[in-house]
C-alpha cells in the first residue's frame, strides 16, 4: 500500500472513530436531559442520595465539564460554563448541584450550547491534538482520549440519572418513547423485587452472614 493510500487510510479511520464517538455521547448527553422532562422543580433538583446526587446538578457538572475538555483545552474558551470544584475553579461540588436562582431551562440551555461547542472542536481538530487539562498527573491529553473520557463520563452520569429519575417517580429507559426493560405492572415488578431480596438473603445465610431484620 502506498503512502498515499495509508495516509488516506488513516484519515478514513480517524474520521469513523469520530462520527461513532461522536454519536455515543449524543445518545448519552439527550439520555440525561430527558431524565428531567416532566418533573416539577423540587423533583429535578432534590438529593436522593447520602452524597446529593440530583438531576440538575448532573446537567451542570456535564456542561462544565464539556466546557473545559472541548473548550479551555485546546485554547477555545466556553463562556458560561459553570466552573469544576474538581479543577479549583468552584468550592466543593458548587458543579452538582443547582441555587434557587439558577433556572432550570437556564441551565439546560447552557448544557445544549456546549454541545455545539465541543462538537465544533471535535470537528475542527485531528483526534491526535494535544490539549491542557487543569490536573495531574494526565495533564496533557489528545482530543481522542478526551473524547472517549467525555463519552464514558456522561455515559456514567446517565446511569446515575437512571437511578435518581426512578427514584423520583418510577420512570426508567434510555428514551423517553420506551424502556429496555421488561413490561411488568407494579404487582409484577413487587414480585420480581421481591426474588431478588429472596435470592440475596439465601446467598447471604449460605456464606454464615448475619442478616438484617
Amino acid at each position: 500500500m502506498t503512502d498515499h493510500h495509508t495516509e488516506a487510510a488513516a484519515r478514513d479511520g480517524s474520521a469513523t472513530a469520530k462520527r461513532d464517538l461522536k454519536l455515543y455521547l449524543q445518545d448519552a448527553r439527550d439520555a440525561l436531559v430527558w431524565k428531567l422532562a416532566g418533573l416539577s422543580e423540587y423533583d429535578a433538583r432534590r438529593p436522593l442520595t447520602p452524597t446529593g446526587t440530583n438531576l440538575l446538578g448532573l446537567v451542570k457538572h456535564l456542561t462544565g465539564a464539556e466546557a473545559v475538555y472541548f473548550g479551555a483545552a485546546f485554547g477555545r474558551p466556553f463562556e458560561g460554563g459553570p466552573g469544576l470544584w474538581v479543577a479549583g475553579a468552584a468550592e466543593p461540588n458548587a458543579d452538582l448541584w443547582a441555587r434557587p436562582e439558577e433556572g432550570r431551562e437556564a441551565l439546560l440551555a447552557d448544557y445544549r450550547r456546549v454541545w455545539a461547542h465541543a462538537d465544533a472542536t471535535i470537528d475542527a481538530l485531528p483526534l491526535s491534538a494535544l490539549g491542557e487539562v487543569p490536573w495531574p498527573p494526565h495533564d496533557r491529553l489528545t482530543l481522542g482520549r478526551v473524547l472517549l473520557h467525555v463519552v464514558a463520563e456522561t455515559h456514567r452520569h446517565a446511569g446515575h440519572a437512571d437511578l435518581v429519575r426512578e427514584l423520583v417517580d418510577g420512570a426508567t429507559g434510555l428514551r423517553p418513547d420506551g424502556s429496555v426493560l421488561p413490561e411488568g405492572d407494579a404487582a409484577w415488578w413487587a414480585g420480581h423485587r421481591r426474588r431478588v431480596e429472596e435470592a440475596a438473603r439465601a446467598a447471604a445465610r449460605a456464606a454464615g452472614e448475619r442478616l438484617p431484620d
